[in-house]
């Protein structure tokens, strides 16, 4: 069984472009691994959609557990070319987290996709947010930097939305200090377009390893408070991933073949007392989706494939029992029909 990609030339140069990418930081990831930690290689896993017939995907996950506390940099691509009757043609994504061990390197979450509808134009989702467990001023001025640069004219909407979007209202912050968001980005020139996606990548990639590169060689000294405030912040990010982050929630919705995957940008460890003390700050029926991942995570807070599995399961039972609940979730200045999409 092998995947099969979608037919179209845009989306089969969309595959292209993200696996590109994918290289692209999987490498430079790897030269880090060799030069600041164990000198292990990022290693592939693979998953099909329906037996590949329906697309399916790679992720290249971290083996150096000295350097890495979780990575993976995933790409996928879906299609429908044989079910004409659904609205989504294709979608072709790379989304990555990488967690460093180390308190004073920080996090970071990009997101790159192109979906392809049959009854309205293609567009593009692009996403970069810098997450760090100790914010450091040098860290968000070069990223913001590049954000900025990157972003060109569409840099104000871009940080506007992804300041919208990683806000958690239950505890009046955000998740990370620099955000970009664009949601349904397309103009009239679809290669400009595609090139835009590409810089942005390529850029962004390259921005992260810099501010990595310089904080490994810098920010040797790790106390007990940079880890115990790095597994706190490790458990904020659980806390917006699986109660606030759509595309998470979608991802579990659309089908069940690769929640593995789908968990990967979550952390290995986090505080169980912390994450239920924000019980009681959300809205109702949220606090039972606190309460429940809370049971479905050890006394001890790990987070291992086994709970991973649990927590995909958890989330989808409580949508499909609370579909109101779904607007409570974080969006930008619109929100995809990215189930409707799959479904129709």
């Amino acid at each position: 069984m092998t995947l099969i990609l979608a037919d179209s030339k845009e989306a089969q140069e969309a595959y292209t472009l993200v696996t590109a990418l994918q290289k692209r930081f999987v490498d430079k990831l790897d030269t880090l691994s060799q030069n600041f930690g164990a000198g292990k290689k990022f290693k592939e896993v693979t998953w099909l959609r329906d037996e590949g017939i329906h697309g399916g995907g790679n992720r290249f996950e971290a083996q150096d557990k000295k350097l890495f506390n979780t990575a993976s940099v995933n790409v996928s691509q879906v299609h429908y070319d044989d079910m004409p009757e659904k609205n989504l043609k294709s979608a072709t994504a790379i989304s990555t987290i990488i967690h460093p061990n180390n308190p004073h390197v920080p996090s970071v979450h990009i997101h790159i996709s192109l979906t392809e509808l049959r009854n309205a134009p293609s567009y593009w989702r692009i996403m970069a947010d810098l997450n760090p467990a100790i914010a450091n001023e040098e860290d968000k001025k070069m990223f913001d930097s590049a954000l900025k640069k990157l972003g060109r004219e569409n840099y104000e909407a871009g940080r506007a939305q992804g300041d919208k979007y990683f806000t958690i209202p239950a505890l009046q912050r955000t998740r990370g200090i620099s955000h970009f968001y664009l949601e349904n980005y397309k103009t009239d020139n679809k290669q400009a377009d595609a090139d835009f996606a590409k810089n942005f990548g390529e850029g962004i990639i390259d921005t992260y390893i810099n501010i990595t590169t310089n904080a490994l060689q810098t920010r040797t000294e790790i106390s007990k408070e940079a880890l115990q405030q790095q597994l706190d912040y490790h458990t904020l990010y659980l806390f917006q991933v699986l109660t606030l982050d759509r595309g998470t929630t979608s991802g579990l919705f659309i089908h069940d073949q690769n929640d593995i995957g789908i968990m990967g940008s979550l952390p290995l460890h986090v505080n169980k007392a912390l994450l239920l003390s924000w019980k009681n700050k959300m809205q109702k029926p949220q606090d039972k989706l606190v309460q429940n991942i809370a049971d479905a995570i050890a006394d001890k807070g790990v987070i291992d494939t086994f709970t991973k599995e649990k927590l995909a399961k958890t989330v989808r039972t409580h949508y499909n029992k609370y579909p109101q609940a779904l607007s409570m979730q974080a969006s930008g200045n619109t929100i995809p029909n990215t189930v409707g999409n799959h479904k129709n």
